[in-house]
């Protein structure tokens, strides 16, 4: 019998070889991709050559291993990230002009905040969002909104996985995070300070589609940039816009 932890198909152990490559980890050794993707190293390296000869992984001078053009250009395609962010790039320029700040973009996924688009310059503040990156949903500013617009039993799941304190200042009072969330619903628009991480603060606001709250758009800045309400008009003026784009796409949903 094989191992009960490894993947039972090829397909499955090609899927978990993918999935190794989380956001953010740009090159994997292949004892790093057989260690997460649970498979046996004779069994991973005859997989992830395939992987590397069709395109799929590309192999690295030094014998790392790292996601491949054909790969990212299939993944590029995925309908609705897509058209989301192309509606969404010149509202989250205007913003990027007007303040310089990191401005993101970012929707629901597995109880998470999956960012889908971001834009930063050399004089804003260092972040750890990068896109397809996801962060939790208790601890940033698009993450509130999300779950503060989501249905009930989403915040009940994210409560009962565990509020992980990021910072000293991360909300992990269940209470007081349905009293935070309460309040974002009354007056549509998010914050966190240093709750992700420390220096940084967000604004952020819903961005709709017929009604229904499908993404969330925020500003990112330093811990002492000034009155981050100041921001929030700006940002709403430019989620509106981009919600009334996305109702006369006929094709988001």
């Amino acid at each position: 019998m094989g191992d009960p932890a490894s993947p039972p198909s090829v397909a499955g152990k090609v899927m978990a070889i993918l999935a190794a490559f989380l956001p953010g980890d740009v090159r994997l050794t292949l004892t790093e991709i057989c260690r997460r993707a649970g498979l046996p190293l004779s069994t991973g390296h005859r997989l992830v050559g395939e992987l590397v000869g069709g395109g799929f992984l590309e192999r690295l001078p030094d014998g790392s291993y790292r996601v491949g053009m054909r790969l990212w250009r299939i993944g590029a395609q995925a309908t609705e990230p897509r058209e989301l962010r192309e509606l969404a790039l010149p509202y989250m320029e205007d913003l990027y002009a007007a303040t310089r700040e990191n401005v993101q973009l970012a929707v629901l996924s597995d109880d998470q905040a999956l960012y889908v688009e971001r834009l930063r310059g050399p004089r804003s503040v260092p972040i750890v969002t990068r896109v397809a990156a996801e962060l939790p949903l208790h601890a940033t500013g698009v993450g509130k909104v999300l779950l503060a617009f989501g249905p009930p039993e989403l915040t009940d799941r994210v409560i009962a996985a565990g509020l992980h304190r990021h910072t000293p200042h991360t909300i992990t009072d269940p209470v007081r995070l349905r009293a935070e969330l309460a309040r974002i619903r009354d007056s549509g628009v998010a914050g966190t300070d240093e709750e992700m991480s420390l220096g940084s603060r967000s604004v952020a606001v819903p961005v709709r589609s017929r009604g229904r709250v499908v993404a969330a758009l925020s500003l990112v800045t330093r811990r002492h940039a000034g009155d981050m309400r100041l921001l929030a008009p700006a940002l709403l003026t430019a989620a509106r816009a981009l919600s009334r784009d996305l109702d006369a796409e006929a094709g988001f949903r």
